[in-house]
């Protein structure tokens, strides 16, 4: 599979007449988007209801009150009542009580809103039920990012920028909403710095954890941003109880570099992408440091068989490994070297905790990196990670893979399988993350989505919030809410990952939360639990790609869709067998999620709790529905929710919120023949699929009546009441008229 998510998860780089992309590896972190305008008729395929213009407007709040609205679930001001800590291996309140994240990124500018839109922004957050936002590339330069761009050097933060980020900051933990700031993520040199070979380094991924100036940089940006003092909460960030974590570095990894061959030293120019080998001079460095280890880690007679190995000299240095050598090598060397990068990590990560925490007084939670590319082994990085106190972990459902003109060099599109994630439960979003988790530590997902155009995207927010819940982990940040400040946003979903103009994700946001953070869907019973020794977790590395996700031979993949699983010890005994795979459908230990695949389009997830249920998939396998919920559609393909508003089961409460989702797209947007990528990514407005046909809601206790309000993209009533009609223990409702992606159900008694 896909690396998961090429960190650079930021802009948009579109071109009219060509597929557009997302930007990531290859791509320039303050590049503009841009959209073709040629306006293509839309036609309809036959798995779809023709699309009609939805618009979200983040206006909502300043003159009428939204009925969607679950700030309820959020307590206000945030950190008022300490800061989150950790009890019995989980995120908890100062009373020991639990708490869980449901978040959203904010990217550069997205984080830096005016001040007039600060207010509104964070409201219209709090409403759809997000307490806790991550602030994502802060380290770029002005106005992109806090970094002062008048100088010949990085080492400055603009006040103005620092400005915008301590008000809206304020804002947020005025509703009751956490931050969670990164530290480095796409930070890029000058020469003013002292930064050797800066402008051949791009992002210097890798070379932050074993260069001594940068990382002495990485402490002296720490030192700016977590000291300063926000005049509006009157703390430094270091002492803000509304901080919840801080992250210190995004996808950056040694022991991943040097399996994906990013550690040869072959960079003589400068890079135009994310993801790039280091300079000559920096390998040589890490060559260095890896011999003075040897000499010191190894004995004589053990290091004397590498060099023989290695077919060098006693005076000459062991070069290290490239991946292609992987195989041939014995395992002693290769335990050797991937020993090495792992002890560097740990490094680095435990003097970084520590001048945080001792000189800096740093007392929010502490991320080291997350374990993001499944195609590959995690288990190096975990190793170090889960050493702070919060493991982490990244994944895309099908990221875009971007595509290069080869006689220019440049970004020439992109492609994705778009095929949908409930056909394939055992390499879902869901069983590629769980493979992370570690007992006894909190376990947060940082980054995830499921990337636009996917026609199948509506299945994304509501299987992830529900079986996120049954693994009981503790946060999920979905990527990203935009690049740009929000409320000035065009009426487009501008980037493959921006949540901030699409209408069904939004609105499943809202559901979602009450899901997972209101506790709708109970943990697993059981919990899974498997142990790696050390050798394991380095020759995990060289296992093929059909080993994927989990890396462990043996390991059934449909275990995470039916209990908890974790990662016991990478430093201990070797797991035994785990049993057999689960046949189809999938059902968790405690009966509430099924996930039902038997072949192509065929997939569906039920969610049957008391207060959440939800039928995620392909329509003509929702026979029977859930206990409460029901529907025949005209959609091939739809995720329907319906939630209590209040703490009340379903079956009782007078306040339903349902949410419709199907595809979601841009007006004139245009699909190549194969529907891989796109020939026109489209203009304003947004569109969406109707969610077209019957509802039933059924088996609630007696009532009079019950009425449908269609809202707008910003949760404001649209048009009038439907009034439902009675038949048998069902209530029946027709969707589609007006065309919406979620509405309120009112019960009466």
């Amino acid at each position: 599979m896909k690396l998961a998510c090429v960190v650079f998860s930021c802009l948009l780089l579109s071109a009219a007449g060509v597929a557009a992309a997302r930007p990531g590896a290859g791509s320039d972190p303050e590049s503009k988007s841009t959209f073709a305008s040629a306006r293509i008729p839309q036609v309809a395929t036959p798995a779809e209801v023709p699309r009609v213009p939805f618009l979200v407007d983040w206006s909502a709040g300043a003159t009428a009150a939204p009925l969607a609205d679950v700030s309820f679930l959020l307590k206000a001001p945030a950190g008022k009542e300490g800061f989150i800590g950790v009890r019995d291996g989980r995120l908890a309140l100062p009373d020991g009580s639990r708490f869980r994240i449901w978040g959203i990124n904010a990217t550069m500018q997205a984080g830096l809103p005016a001040k007039a839109e600060a207010p509104l922004v964070a409201a219209n957050l709090a409403r759809l039920g997000l307490n806790c936002v991550r602030f994502h590339f802060l380290d770029r330069l002005a106005p992109t990012g806090l970094i002062d761009a008048s100088r010949d050097d990085t080492r400055r933060l603009d006040p103005q920028q620092l400005d915008r980020l301590d008000f809206f900051i304020a804002e947020l933990k005025r509703h009751g909403i956490y931050a969670n700031l990164n530290l480095n993520v796409g930070r890029t040199y000058k020469a003013g710095d002292g930064v050797r070979d800066f402008e051949l380094l791009g992002f210097p991924k890798g070379l932050t954890y074993f260069n001594e100036r940068l990382i002495e940089l990485q402490q002296e940006y720490a030192r700016e941003l977590l000291t300063h003092v926000n005049p509006h909460t009157g703390h430094a960030y270091s002492a803000e109880p509304a901080v919840a974590i801080v992250e210190f570095v995004n996808e950056n990894s040694l022991v991943e570099a040097w399996f994906s061959n990013r550690l040869l030293g072959n960079q003589t120019n400068k890079p135009s992408g994310t993801w790039n080998d280091i300079p000559p001079s920096y390998a040589a460095e890490l060559t260095g440091q890896y011999n003075t280890w040897l000499a010191k880690r190894l004995p004589p007679e053990a290091l004397a068989r590498l060099r023989t190995e290695a077919g060098v000299a006693e005076d000459q240095p062991v070069p290290r490994l490239r991946r292609e050598e992987f195989g041939q090598a014995s395992k002693a060397r290769f335990q050797a070297e991937g020993a090495f990068y792992v002890d560097v990590e740990r490094g680095f990560f435990l003097r970084l905790a520590a001048f945080l925490r001792e000189e800096l007084g740093v007392k929010s939670l502490l991320v080291g990196n997350s374990d993001h590319g499944h195609s590959r082994s995690g288990y190096p990085i975990i190793a170090s990670t889960s050493l702070l106190d919060v493991v982490d972990g990244h994944v895309y459902w099908q990221h875009p893979n971007y595509l290069t003109d080869p006689k220019t060099g440049r970004r020439a599109g992109f492609e994705i399988k778009n095929t949908p994630m409930v056909d394939d439960p055992l390499h879902s979003s869901v069983v590629q993350l769980s493979r992370s988790a570690v007992a006894g530590k909190p376990y947060t997902v940082s980054e995830v989505n499921h990337p636009f155009p996917n026609e199948y995207a509506a299945e994304g927010v509501p299987v992830l919030a529900a079986y996120a819940a049954l693994q009981d982990w503790d946060g999920v940040f979905w990527y990203t809410l935009a690049h740009q400040s929000v409320p000035g946003l065009d009426d487009v979903v501008a980037g493959h990952f921006d949540f901030a103009k699409d209408p069904v994700k939004l609105s499943q946001v809202a559901a979602g939360a009450l899901m997972f953070l209101r506790g709708d869907v109970q943990p697993a019973r059981q919990t899974a639990a498997r142990s790696y020794t050390r050798e394991q977790v380095l020759d995990s590395i060289r296992l093929p790609g059909s080993e994927g996700p989990y890396f462990t031979p043996g390991f059934p993949l449909s275990l995470p869709l039916q209990q908890a699983v974790r990662v016991a010890s990478l430093d201990g005994t070797a797991s035994a067998d785990f049993g057999p795979v689960a046949p189809s459908p999938i059902e968790s230990d405690t009966g509430e999620l099924v996930w039902h695949a038997a072949g192509k389009h065929t997939g569906l997830v039920r969610v049957n709790t008391a207060r959440s249920q939800a039928l995620i998939g392909f329509c003509a396998q929702a026979k029977g529905g859930t206990e409460h919920l029901a529907f025949t559609l005209e959609n091939s393909f739809a995720a329907v929710t319906l939630s209590s508003l209040d703490v009340r089961p379903i079956v009782t409460a007078p306040r339903l919120l349902l949410t419709l989702g199907a595809r979601v797209g841009n007006s004139g947007m245009a699909w190549n023949a194969k529907r891989t990528s796109l020939e026109t990514w489209g203009h304003a407005p947004t569109t969406i699929e109707p969610v077209r046909g019957t509802l039933r809601i059924k088996n609630l206790s007696p009532a009079r009546g019950l009425t449908m309000q269609p809202l707008d993209g910003a949760g404001r009533p649209m048009g009038s009441p439907i009034t439902a009609k009675k038949d048998g223990d069902h209530w029946i409702l027709p969707l589609g008229e007006p065309p919406t992606t979620w509405a309120l159900l009112s019960v009466e008694r």
